[in-house]
């Protein structure tokens, strides 16, 4: 499997998951400015991967300052100056995409701990801090998926039929992935007879990403149209639903790619059990509920034309919000590395959040 994210001596590369399954290139990053540029533009994908890019995006930065600042020594007037540019790169960083919270919280972490060694250390020792802490977020990353896979794998029934939503596969992560980890950790166990891909308008992810991760694996998958999942699931051909998430709120509300809200609904209409997967880096404590989580909303273009072709009138407007809130209530379990979280959800959060 392709990784999404690589860093080489210097040199940050993205997988351009726009141009997927077609073409395998990758994106090279040398500054954080290019970083933040590709995470905008979605070169780069999925909450816990983007999170993976911020870091080392801000390593970047670090060793940008090294290069700026360093050669005029460590004083005072030096490190101040070191620090605010690593400031404003981070909040650069972490405003790229609002909405998936591990972006601001990876930016974050590897910030406090250049900034933590900086007075000690200096500049270039900050910036390879910054690159331990980065590297440590990935690895940690792929770990939690593993684990996710293994807690989740356990809530699925054999002889299952899963359906899922976007990508939350190893091009979403550091490895493996999240809805699609505890799907292959399942299959694997011999427990998922085949997966439903919904093809999540209007980027694709599902056709494009998950039905491409899924059949490299040699995993049985069917693509399906967004709007025919409810008639599938009437026919009773739908076991589980697990799909990933991008920010979880205190109260247990999910953000997550825009069609998940629609399909939460479907399931409590149909009594099919509705699983998040996420790592508790996705939690964000600070938020009391789903209303508070900032939803991105991205160009009309979007949903207006197809592979640049306009599909809709000259004059056409648009709403095309890229995430929806599914409320808590509607949510049958949320999957962590450190557990799964049953109802009531904003009770039991805390059992895995520590």
């Amino acid at each position: 499997m392709l990784q999404a994210v690589k860093w080489d001596e210097g040199v940050l590369s993205l997988l351009d998951q726009r141009l997927l399954p077609g073409d395998a290139k990758y994106v090279t990053c040398t500054d954080h400015r290019q970083t933040a540029q590709a995470i905008t533009d979605m070169v780069v994908r999925g909450a816990p991967a983007i999170g993976i890019s911020g870091g080392y995006g801000l390593a970047l930065a670090a060793f940008e300052a090294a290069g700026e600042f360093g050669s005029t020594g460590d004083s005072s007037q030096t490190l101040a100056a070191a620090t605010q540019f690593l400031r404003e790169a981070a909040s650069m960083l972490a405003s790229a995409r609002p909405t998936a919270v591990n972006l601001s919280w990876a930016v974050e972490r590897v910030l406090d701990r250049a900034l933590l060694v900086l007075p000690q250390e200096g500049i270039t020792g900050a910036a390879e801090a910054a690159l331990t802490e980065a590297r440590r977020i990935e690895l940690e990353d792929i770990e939690a998926n593993r684990k996710i896979g293994v807690n989740g794998a356990a809530l699925i029934r054999a002889g299952s039929t899963i359906m899922t939503h976007c990508n939350a596969g190893a091009l979403a992560t550091g490895g493996w992935g999240t809805a699609l980890g505890v799907i292959r950790q399942a299959w694997a166990e011999n427990k998922v007879a085949m997966v439903y891909a919904n093809e999540t308008r209007p980027w694709l992810q599902g056709a494009r990403l998950t039905a491409w991760e899924l059949m490299q694996d040699g995993i049985s998958v069917t693509l399906l149209a967004d709007s025919a999942a409810g008639y599938v699931m009437s026919l009773g051909k739908v076991g589980a639903v697990v799909v990933g998430a991008d920010r979880i709120a205190a109260n247990g509300d999910v953000a997550n790619k825009i069609g998940t809200y629609s399909l939460a609904c479907l399931c409590k209409h149909h009594n099919i059990p509705f699983y998040v997967a996420a790592p508790v880096s996705t939690f964000d404590l600070s938020l009391t509920s789903g209303s508070g989580i900032k939803v991105e909303e991205r160009s009309e273009k979007e949903i207006l034309e197809f592979m640049g072709k306009a599909v809709a009138p000259p004059g056409a407007r648009a709403f095309n919000p890229s995430f929806d809130i599914t409320p808590a209530e509607l949510i049958s379990a949320i999957i962590t590395e450190n557990g799964t979280v049953f109802p009531p959800l904003e009770k039991n959060i805390a059992s895995v959040v520590k």
